[in-house]
């Protein structure tokens, strides 16, 4: 819904409760969706097992450079 001024959003209201307008559906949400686990959190574990310790180190050792601002 847009936003709206106090006015339209009383009309809004008092429309949906005289039944002069249709009240959209809300779709339906997966189990997953709903607990907000759709895959960013176990997406960081599973890359991580992927990856060799080496690859690890050099993946850190990049993010260090680029916080303190370094070229490697």
């Amino acid at each position: 819904m847009p936003k709206k001024d106090l006015n339209q959003l009383a009309k809004f209201l008092v429309d949906q409760a005289t039944g002069e307008t249709e009240v959209k559906p809300v779709p339906e949400l997966s189990g997953r969706a709903k607990a907000g686990k759709l895959g960013g959190i176990k997406g960081g574990d599973a890359r991580a097992n992927k990856l060799s310790a080496q690859e690890r180190a050099e993946i850190a050792r990049k993010a260090a450079a680029k916080r303190w601002n370094k070229t490697i």
